[in-house]
Protein backbone atom coordinates (compact mmCIF):
# COMPACT_ATOMS: atom_id res chain seq x y z
CA UNK A 1 0.00 0.00 0.00
CA UNK A 2 1.71 2.95 -0.62
CA UNK A 3 2.02 6.48 1.20
CA UNK A 4 -1.26 8.12 -0.35
CA UNK A 5 -3.32 4.87 0.01
CA UNK A 6 -2.45 4.86 3.60
CA UNK A 7 -2.87 8.57 4.22
CA UNK A 8 -6.70 8.82 2.07
CA UNK A 9 -7.49 5.90 4.43
CA UNK A 10 -6.30 7.85 7.58
CA UNK A 11 -8.10 10.71 6.82
CA UNK A 12 -11.44 8.94 5.80
CA UNK A 13 -10.86 6.92 9.43
CA UNK A 14 -10.55 10.42 10.90
CA UNK A 15 -13.15 12.01 8.90
CA UNK A 16 -15.80 9.02 10.03
CA UNK A 17 -14.60 9.19 13.75
CA UNK A 18 -15.51 13.22 14.08
CA UNK A 19 -19.01 12.39 12.50
CA UNK A 20 -19.03 9.89 15.41
CA UNK A 21 -18.50 12.04 18.16
CA UNK A 22 -21.42 14.52 17.71
CA UNK A 23 -24.21 11.63 17.77
CA UNK A 24 -25.26 12.15 21.79
CA UNK A 25 -28.96 10.77 21.78
CA UNK A 26 -30.69 13.26 20.00
CA UNK A 27 -30.86 15.36 23.95
CA UNK A 28 -31.59 12.70 26.14
CA UNK A 29 -30.71 12.84 29.46
CA UNK A 30 -29.21 10.46 31.73
CA UNK A 31 -29.64 10.68 35.75
CA UNK A 32 -26.84 9.02 38.11
CA UNK A 33 -27.39 8.49 41.77
CA UNK A 34 -24.35 8.77 43.58
CA UNK A 35 -25.88 6.93 46.78
CA UNK A 36 -27.21 3.70 47.30
CA UNK A 37 -30.58 3.16 48.12
CA UNK A 38 -29.53 2.02 51.30
CA UNK A 39 -27.86 5.27 52.01
CA UNK A 40 -30.77 7.44 51.10
CA UNK A 41 -32.98 5.54 53.52
CA UNK A 42 -30.64 5.98 56.51
CA UNK A 43 -30.27 9.52 55.60
CA UNK A 44 -33.84 9.79 55.29
CA UNK A 45 -34.43 8.33 58.82
CA UNK A 46 -31.88 10.75 60.33
CA UNK A 47 -33.30 13.75 58.89
CA UNK A 48 -36.88 12.39 60.01
CA UNK A 49 -35.28 11.67 64.06
CA UNK A 50 -34.26 14.91 64.16
CA UNK A 51 -37.18 16.84 63.58
CA UNK A 52 -36.19 18.10 60.19
CA UNK A 53 -38.81 16.74 58.47
CA UNK A 54 -42.49 15.45 59.43
CA UNK A 55 -43.79 11.82 59.68
CA UNK A 56 -45.63 12.59 56.45
CA UNK A 57 -43.04 14.01 54.51
CA UNK A 58 -40.85 10.92 55.76
CA UNK A 59 -42.93 8.40 54.53
CA UNK A 60 -43.78 10.30 51.17
CA UNK A 61 -39.84 10.56 50.27
CA UNK A 62 -39.61 6.62 51.62
CA UNK A 63 -42.27 5.78 49.08
CA UNK A 64 -40.08 7.87 46.55
CA UNK A 65 -37.14 5.96 47.41
CA UNK A 66 -38.17 2.66 47.02
CA UNK A 67 -40.15 2.88 44.14
CA UNK A 68 -37.24 4.71 42.45
CA UNK A 69 -35.11 1.18 42.61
Amino acid sequence: MNFNTRAGLFALTLLAASGLTGCGGGGATMEARSTTTGQELMDLDQAYKSGIITEKEYESKKKEIMKSK
